[in-house]
């Protein structure tokens, strides 16, 4: 009589008791007859549940193209990678990084043991190959990245190598291209500082930096382009090209260098964009382009007497400014410039008279690559993003090595956008139409004011992860949040994030690495370490396969429940057996 009683209740009350239910709850009672399986599948039903337990706000819609609320809670949670099914523990010491090649058949992993390791990422995974860097004196491997026709692997590393900015050390890097054929070290490329990481721009050619003193606080970033294969049959073909020389302020510079490459970039942008803002001039070396420079991409210090003495008479006007009686009389007195204050002035009005102005957009029906990198102005610590568009004649090394002639005036180059971050930049990674960029940033206070270069804010312990249009240049979403960071403005180290084309996911300092929805921005799943993520990746061609990696040792291996459910020969990530993705 109590199962007929309960089968006789009213749909809208059967309805108001499953709005209280969990959802494997609500499944459970589904399965009692007919009718209740109905009910339990209303799609309003599903809708309430959905934003309640994913703590959804109300206003963002269903997932463009999806049939229903119950199939989109089944997305989630079904196809979401967070189940561990492997635990890989060949590296010795803490495991920086991994990265997919664009097949997915291969991966690559870096650590502070100094190697850099190759692996089959069909399940199980396995170790194919495996170099030690020490012997080039490398101190570890931090980097990787496959090129586009996966036969080329980037590994960017690390070795100490003099002091910048007084208090502010840096160090030196080095980047090496492999040859997947026979694993081969084919070519060794100078990197400063080691931040820059180094990018592919196509399947030939990559992107380093060097890293020019001209002060205490001032300096120079040079972004060069480098032919993989630097071995050549005539001396009369180049294979380094000078792209472009950006002024650094505060004790500044250029680092996590990347391409993006779609032919909707900036298009919308106009001339600012919301929270973006044109770049200042941007000054770089002043002394002559030397022999010296063009074999080893610059000499390293520009010495400030060069700064100031060609143009003394900038500096005394600056200097007239700086006392003007006048601007004495109609405010109270200023306290004196610091050398550092004084010295950034400088290179300011410098800068003002010996910058290239940006060149006209340029127009075309295909693609547009441009080059986006972190930066800043107030302070060392990256607070801002850099864009520069790159023209067609240089995307080669034919041609001067030193790029195009420029006029007496043109010693440097202007950027085309620069984005605000108002906190430190820790990481950055592009959606895999590279339409949007996604930011990892630990806030300073809302009213801060910098007044030392080597004193930044304070930053948040709590990491935003901002999400910015590339083709308009706004921020289009609420930030991400849920992953933590501990340490100090001089110990900040990046944290790196993947996206994939429904989820995007991110190391942490708190143990654990986390995956988010990219439509509805809702935390899915935490990823648990005994010590920092510092990665993440996911696979190419199967967004249901992901790597963490961690100063444990160890990287993790994660696959989604649905994928768990395949057979075992339909877990190999490639184009023709990822059956399972969606």
């Amino acid at each position: 009589m109590e199962v007929a009683g309960a089968s006789l209740l009213p749909d809208s009350i059967l309805y108001q008791i499953f709005l209280s239910l969990g959802p494997a709850d609500l499944l459970s009672a589904g399965l009692v007859c007919r009718r209740w399986y109905q009910v339990s599948r209303d799609d309003f039903l599903w809708k309430d549940l959905f934003y309640h337990h994913y703590q959804v706000q109300r206003q963002i819609p269903r997932y463009p193209g999806s049939d229903s609320w119950y199939e989109e809670f089944q997305r989630l949670s079904d196809s979401a990678p967070c189940v561990e099914v492997e635990r890989l523990r060949e590296h010795t010491d803490e495991v920086l990084h991994v990265s997919f090649s664009h097949s997915g058949e291969l991966c690559a992993s870096c650590s502070k043991d100094c190697t850099v390791k190759i692996w089959n990422t069909r399940h199980p995974m396995s170790l194919l190959h495996s170099a030690n860097m020490r012997h080039h004196h490398w101190n570890y491997t931090q980097f990787s990245q496959f090129n586009s026709d996966d036969t080329l692997l980037l590994v960017s590393g690390v070795f100490v190598s003099g002091v910048f900015a007084g208090q502010h050390n840096s160090s030196a890097g080095e980047i090496a291209v492999f040859s997947l054929d026979g694993f081969n070290l084919l070519s060794r490329v100078r990197n400063k500082p080691y931040d820059v990481f180094g990018c592919w721009l196509n399947s030939t050619h990559l992107i380093s930096g060097n890293l020019h003193r001209m002060g205490r606080v001032t300096s120079c970033s040079v972004l060069w382009l480098n032919k993989a294969f630097q071995e050549v049959e005539s001396e009369n073909l180049n294979v380094v090209k000078r792209l472009f020389k950006i002024q650094n302020l505060n004790a500044n510079s250029i680092r996590m260098v990347m391409v993006a490459d779609s032919p909707d970039l900036l298009a919308e942008a106009g001339d600012k964009g919301v929270g973006v803002e044109q770049s200042p001039p941007e000054p770089a070396e002043v002394a002559e382009d030397s022999a010296e420079e063009e074999e080893d991409g610059g000499a390293e210090d520009v010495s400030r007497r060069d700064l100031v003495g060609e143009d003394a008479q900038i500096a005394a006007a600056l200097q007239f400014l700086v006392d003007d009686p006048a601007e004495d009389q109609q405010e109270a007195p200023q306290p004196p410039l610091t050398e550092e204050q004084f010295e950034t002035k400088v290179a300011q009005w410098y800068a003002k008279y010996r910058t290239k102005q940006a060149d006209e957009p340029q127009v075309s029906e295909g693609s547009k690559k441009y080059l986006i990198f972190t930066t800043g102005s107030l302070t060392y610590s990256p607070h801002q993003i850099g864009i520069k568009q790159l023209l067609p004649h240089q995307m080669t090394t034919d041609g001067p090595v030193l790029g195009e002639e420029r006029r007496q005036n043109e010693f440097f180059d202007s950027l085309d956008h620069v984005i605000n971050i108002h906190g430190h930049i820790i990481g950055m990674g592009l959606s895999p139409d590279h339409r949007y960029l996604y930011v990892n940033s630990r806030s300073w206070p809302k009213d801060c004011v910098i007044s030392d270069p080597m004193c930044p804010p304070p930053i948040a312990e709590e990491i935003e992860l901002r999400v910015f249009d590339l083709k308009t240049l706004r921020e289009v979403k609420e930030p991400l949040r849920a992953h933590r960071a501990y340490t100090p403005n001089n110990e900040c180290f990046f944290i790196f994030l993947d996206v994939s084309r429904d989820f995007v996911a991110s190391g942490a300092e708190n143990r654990c690495g986390y995956i988010w929805d990219r439509h509805y921005g809702c935390c899915l799943a935490t990823l648990p370490h005994d010590n920092v993520v510092n990665t993440v990746a996911f696979c190419p061609v199967n967004q249901e396969l992901l790597l963490t990696a961690s100063d444990d040792y160890t990287i993790k291996v994660w696959r989604s429940r649905r994928a768990l459910r395949c057979p075992p020969e339909l877990l190999r990530p490639s184009p023709w057996s990822a059956s399972y993705d969606t």
